[in-house]
């Protein structure tokens, strides 16, 4: 398990379509969707950031209903996933969060459907990420993305997503797909488990 790894999903300061810096709206599917891919994978955590207190106590009633209410009987494996989020009201305390879990600094990888100077490869990040025993929070924008001052504040910025001329993912597909790309097994180097079936 990749304990030292955690997700976090901003919704300040992201942009709008014009640019502008805005705060967005949580919303459940994010919520339910990118909680089952960080269990997944074994990640250690899932932070979603909102400085809304109206966003704030929607998420807590969520998780909630998931971890103590009714969904907890009705579905036991989605309440396993909830158990991983953490609600925090800026990136700052996020990473104050995990650096008092660890005692280590804490690495900010950030992610960008446009392309940055000095973007780090899926292949080098998964390394580094191998190598490196400080924890790694790897954050994703609402909206439409991260701001540039996160951006470039970041330790590292990982490469964008590329599709076939068409670069628009929602933000729980592009967590599905970066996780995969860092954690996920790949076929050719399993291929004694894929020879038998």
């Amino acid at each position: 398990m990749s304990s030292n790894i955690y997700v976090g999903l901003v919704h300040y300061p992201v942009y709008n379509m014009r640019k502008e810096v805005i705060a967005t709206a949580v919303t459940n599917f994010d919520i339910h969707d990118i909680s089952r891919c960080v269990r997944s994978y074994g990640l250690g955590g899932f932070f979603v950031i909102t400085p809304l207190e109206s966003q704030v106590k929607l998420v807590e009633r969520i998780i909630n209903h998931w971890r103590n209410g009714k969904g907890s009987l009705y579905n036991s494996l989605r309440k396993e996933a909830l158990s991983l989020i953490r609600v925090s009201r800026s990136l700052d305390e996020s990473e104050k969060e995990i650096f008092n879990l660890w005692k280590k600094k804490v690495i900010r990888v950030s992610t960008s459907a446009s392309l940055y100077s000095g973007c780090i490869s899926f292949k080098d990040m998964k390394q580094l990420m191998k190598k490196v025993e400080n924890p790694f929070l790897i954050i994703f924008g609402t909206g439409w993305g991260l701001t540039k001052e996160i951006i470039e504040g970041s330790d590292y910025i990982l490469q964008p997503i590329e599709g076939k001329g068409y670069n628009h993912f929602s933000v729980r597909c592009a967590v599905a797909i970066i996780l995969d790309r860092l954690f996920g097994e790949r076929i050719e180097e399993n291929e004694n488990r894929y020879k038998n079936l």
